[in-house]
């Protein structure tokens, strides 16, 4: 897996994408309690995290094994600043698959924002900042990320980008079947 260090900051004119960071934790508190926000995070093969997070010391417990996994090489999480705010309204997650299914060797980008973001013009400018950069950054040929057929805005802003609809299920631990996965390649 390539290094994610040299794609640790990102921005453009609305949001800056870097690295989480302790300062970061009432603003994600906001996002991962938020209930409009949960149903389009992706959990899929998360040990059953389903990144609800409704207490300080449930987001401080999350923020330090997003840490400790960045360190250890498993994935890692980006925080997205709203400049106007200058606060985080999300993370990004990006992680290389390895697998015996049709997404083995793919990059997989998870996006989680605030409900409030969740809307084509927001998502659309998030995803154009980090999708380029993804491949590259994990060392793969492809990238996958979850829209489920309610998230509307996210699956426009995808198709926007490029991204296609795959017909493919994700065949994750103890072999559960995952499926709306998008992929650019």
């Amino acid at each position: 897996m390539k290094t994610y260090k040299k794609y640790l900051e990102l921005n453009d004119d609305r949001f800056l994408i870097r690295l989480i960071d302790d300062d970061d934790c009432d603003s994600l508190l906001e996002v991962y309690s938020d209930k409009m926000a949960l149903p389009f995070f992706n959990s899929d093969n998360c040990d059953g995290d389903n990144f609800y997070y409704d207490t300080k010391e449930k987001m401080i417990e999350a923020l330090n094994f997003w840490k400790l996994a960045y360190e250890r090489g498993w994935f890692v999480r980006l925080s997205i600043i709203d400049k106007s705010i200058s606060k985080a309204i999300g993370t990004i997650e990006l992680c290389l698959r390895t697998s015996d299914d049709n997404f083995n060797n793919c990059g997989i980008l998870r996006v989680d924002v605030k409900s409030d973001y969740e809307r084509f013009d927001m998502l659309y400018d998030i995803f154009f900042l980090i999708a380029p950069m993804a491949k590259e950054a994990l060392g793969c040929n492809s990238i996958i990320t979850k829209a489920p057929i309610y998230a509307v805005e996210r699956i426009k802003a995808l198709e926007e980008i490029g991204f296609i609809k795959s017909n493919n299920l994700m065949i994750g631990k103890n072999g559960i079947l995952y499926y709306d996965y998008w992929v650019i390649d």
